[in-house]
């Protein structure tokens, strides 16, 4: 049975990756519907697909990730986006990696479009999957070691202080910043295009634009706690729209075009996939199968994280997963934090190569290029990286 199983979840994943090729939310819709054949009754495969399509927080989460890129298009087609880099003073090299990082470390759903006009702008002499590649890593960088991103609830899981952990985890840091300067950045020489006299209007006007939706997010996610989280993002997202269109002085009447150009369904219908081969995830057995099938902790610690990072597309489930597998592996109660580290490290690998997680998705269909392409030139950085984590677990814990 066990092999059954294995089989239809290897078929899912070939069959994502190759429909995604050609259109990205239709393989995921794909590849769930392949894996649930396999693993679930038609009831479950129904109730998986009732659940994505009926949860309110996932039709709003669609529907501002659909939104963002009309902000870049209004920002675009306005000239504030020109007005922003022409009046920054930077070495490109410098503005490719902390525009995005920067923009990462502001927490919201599908973010990577609001820093990929800018990535897009400073290297528009820059071949796309190379952007895209700038785009996910560089705005993930922070994210590493930002306490309030995916550390803060891992760490809580664990029961270790969320800054301790951190510097734990700030050796990777320094690995991917220069792993991501050597592979992405090299050759990439010259400054931003500016202009001779400093406008401080023309750089704050956008960039208010920029973080006015996650700000707003967040702000309203700390006040109304017990509000649904994706209302604050749509809120956040129209506000920040809204603020775009009047600061740009952009008459309606050119909306239609930016909307037509930008497709913001086609990011609607992402998430939308992306949910769904997530649900059919979690409703199989395959992660039990994974317990069961693991005998060495760190093959745990690093393979099983860095599969289950790349499968779910996210960091907080698989360090759930892994831990109470480990303890019970080990017998041990407590995980240390050179071994958290490389649950960490190896699962946020995953996690940021896997066309789940919605950044590499929207960042992929904003420049156009391919899974295929974005996979070839992302592993190998990948792979060292984990070899850095098998490193320290095999030596040091």
């Amino acid at each position: 049975m066990n092999i059954v199983i294995w089989a239809g979840f290897i078929l899912s994943i070939a069959v994502m990756i190759g429909v995604a090729r050609k259109n990205l939310w239709l393989g995921f819709i794909a590849g769930a519907l392949v894996m649930g054949i396999f693993n679930l009754s038609a009831r479950e495969i129904f109730n998986a697909i009732t659940l994505t399509i009926t949860d309110p927080s996932i039709l709003f989460l669609a529907f501002s990730v659909g939104t963002i890129p009309l902000i870049g298009g209004v920002l675009e087609k306005s000239g504030l986006m020109d007005t922003l880099v022409s009046n920054l003073k930077l070495k490109r090299k410098l503005f490719l990696i902390f525009g995005p990082a920067f923009l990462g470390m502001l927490p919201m759903p599908g973010g990577a479009l609001l820093s990929a006009p800018l990535v897009r702008r400073a290297g528009d002499d820059i071949p796309n999957d190379r952007l895209a590649l700038i785009n996910v890593w560089f705005r993930h960088v922070l994210v590493l070691i930002y306490p309030l991103g995916p550390l803060l609830v891992t760490a809580k899981i664990a029961h270790l202080n969320l800054y301790k952990a951190m510097l734990y985890l700030f050796p990777g840091f320094i690995l991917m910043l220069i792993l991501g300067y050597i592979f992405f950045l090299r050759g990439i020489d010259g400054h931003l295009r500016t202009q001779k006299s400093l406008n401080l209007k023309r750089i704050f006007n956008p960039i208010i634009i920029i973080i006015t939706a996650p700000v707003i997010h967040a702000s309203l996610m700390y006040i109304f706690p017990s509000l649904l989280q994706e209302i604050p993002l749509i809120i956040g997202v129209l506000c920040s729209l809204l603020l775009a269109v009047v600061l740009g002085k952009l008459p309606l009447k050119k909306m239609p075009p930016i909307i037509k150009k930008m497709k913001p369904w086609k990011y609607f219908m992402i998430i939308i996939g992306m949910f769904l081969f997530l649900n059919t995830f979690i409703a199989s057995n395959i992660s039990e199968i994974i317990a069961n099938a693991v005998s060495s902790r760190h093959f745990l610690v690093i393979i099983i994280g860095a599969f289950l990072g790349f499968i779910t597309g996210r960091v907080q489930i698989p360090v759930a997963i892994i831990l109470p597998i480990y303890f019970s592996i080990t017998g041990v109660e407590h995980v240390g934090y050179l071994t958290f580290t490389c649950i960490f490290f190896s699962v946020f690998m995953g996690y940021i190569i896997s066309p789940i997680h919605p950044c590499v998705s929207v960042s992929l269909e904003f420049f156009d290029t391919t899974l295929k392409n974005f996979f070839i030139k992302l592993l190998p950085i990948t792979l060292i990286c984990m070899a850095a984590a098998a490193a320290v677990s095999l030596i040091f814990t």
